[in-house]
């Protein structure tokens, strides 16, 4: 798959797209048990924060979480031709609601296995066309293809965080 160009997403996509090589379906699917594999060898700093007002790890995961599910119900609209703009999300206000302290990290960790498993499906069927298509959303436009991308680079800037910051 070619990577998108500059003009096929706004400028803070830039910070995930360009962790990203250009095998970006093979990434998304080792990531669906390499971040799991990650996340419980942490479940003794589950509840960690390497600041005040930081968010813990469970927090972080749960944020990765979020954001993927949000990301891919964009790329689905945007493939499916939604002419519509999509509202943009909080991530502090989502974290803030959502009580991730509450739960464990291996559930963390098992949901997002299986969410990522399940939106492999649509990623990978995906044709030329859906990944070309483009729509807005936090008023600004993005492809398809660079929401695969986004979502790929995400969890990849979020894993680096955990490791330079938590570890």
């Amino acid at each position: 798959m070619n990577r998108p160009q500059t003009h096929e997403y706004p400028v803070w996509g830039e910070q995930y797209i360009s962790l990203v090589d250009d095998d970006v379906l093979g990434i998304l699917k080792k990531q669906a048990s390499e971040f799991p594999d990650f996340l419980n060898t942490l479940i003794e700093k589950a509840d960690y924060a390497y600041a005040p007002g930081k968010w813990t790890i469970k927090e972080l995961a749960g944020h990765v979480i979020d954001t993927e599910r949000i990301l891919t119900y964009r790329l689905t609209c945007f493939a499916r031709a939604e002419q519509h703009a999509l509202p943009g999300f909080d991530e502090e206000d989502y974290v803030a609601n959502a009580h991730f302290a509450d739960r464990s990290l291996l559930s963390l960790s098992e949901e997002f296995a299986l969410l990522r498993k399940s939106n492999l499906y649509l990623f990978n069927s995906l044709t030329e066309t859906e990944l070309n298509r483009s729509g807005t959303a936090s008023k600004r436009q993005i492809s398809v293809r660079a929401l695969l991308f986004v979502i790929a680079g995400h969890l990849i800037h979020h894993t680096q965080i955990i490791k330079s910051r938590y570890l």
